[in-house]
């Protein structure tokens, strides 16, 4: 299905819980956050129904997010029955990785596609500040892992001014001798992240100018990366610049949170209840194709009257 700008509109992302097992300072408060009963989230038989929906109206990948999905009970066999749907070509998920290592080959062996590694420094110390706690071992193991499976594997990285700017040419050479992604993302003034002071925005064009790299021409137009390599590197280096670059020209995406809100866009608070609709017996798939044709024509981050979304990141989905 196309939007009303004639953008094809073939890719969902799943928010399957709120919850994380880190508190990552852009993305959550140090406090945490409310818990939601069950009955505030999306059943499994009711995600499954927005994806078959979804996959009839067009969607053909899915990127199942957070919060941290692997602390959803029952998240591989979610991941097992999604990949089954007719249409659905593609199903990834975005993970810190540190539950993963229990979890991977049954993730694999369920058909998961692709891993998306969330991960800002590669020095403990850091990662330890940076998520309030967490331990960096287990993730650069589960890394290893799913290297040595010779599975598909980006690492996103926010970049973050005074803090992990040093450390581009390292996360750079991670591509030189594996068949990975590193993609680097400007930090965006969402939730916790809108409060923070304007040198801890950093434009991605700053790892061009540490890090000596080639562009890759990509058909995928829907990718929000733009993409370059080492000359002599066998993976890639993808540059994510929602704010110095808009890619709202070829978005082609819509969210789905946790607790059943659809949102065309991830910088608007506009949203449409389909958890409403589903448990009271409304038309879901004439709600899904209201919300593609409402996605906006861009994000408007720049404008000067730009009001920072009320969501924080883990209720949205990464």
């Amino acid at each position: 299905m196309k939007d009303s700008y004639d953008r094809k509109i073939n890719y969902l992302r799943l928010s399957v819980t709120d919850r994380c097992n880190l508190r990552c300072k852009y993305c959550m408060p140090e406090s945490g956050i409310s818990k939601k009963t069950h009955q505030d989230i999306l059943r499994h038989e009711e995600m499954l129904r927005i994806v078959r929906i979804s996959a009839k109206l067009g969607i053909e990948k899915v990127r199942l997010t957070g919060g941290e999905p692997l602390i959803r009970k029952g998240i591989v066999d979610l991941v097992r029955e999604i990949k089954c749907i007719d249409g659905i070509r593609e199903l990834t998920m975005t993970t810190n990785g540190i539950l993963l290592g229990d979890m991977l080959d049954d993730l694999v062996e369920a058909g998961l596609d692709r891993i998306n590694l969330s991960l800002d420094t590669l020095d403990e110390n850091k990662y330890r500040k940076i998520t309030r706690g967490g331990e960096l071992g287990p993730v650069l193991d589960c890394m290893k892992r799913i290297l040595d499976k010779k599975m598909k594997l980006k690492i996103n990285v926010v970049l973050i001014g005074g803090f992990n700017i040093d450390e581009v040419v390292d996360f750079v050479n991670l591509t030189k001798d594996h068949p990975i992604d590193v993609r680097f993302i400007e930090l965006m003034p969402i939730g916790e992240a809108s409060q923070w002071s304007h040198d801890k925005f950093v434009s991605g064009e700053k790892v061009l100018e540490l890090a000596k790299l080639l562009p890759v021409v990509t058909e995928d137009l829907g990718s929000p990366a733009k993409y370059y390599k080492l000359e002599d590197g066998l993976g890639r280096v993808g540059l994510i610049n929602p704010i110095s670059c808009s890619f709202c020209d070829n978005c082609n995406r819509i969210r789905v949170t946790s607790d059943g809100k659809v949102k065309p866009c991830l910088h608007s608070d506009s949203e449409i209840d389909l958890m409403n609709i589903i448990r009271n017996q409304g038309d879901l798939e004439e709600a899904l194709k209201e919300a593609i044709w409402k996605k906006p024509k861009a994000h408007g981050m720049n404008d000067e009257d730009y009001m920072p979304i009320k969501r924080d990141m883990n209720r949205i989905g990464g």
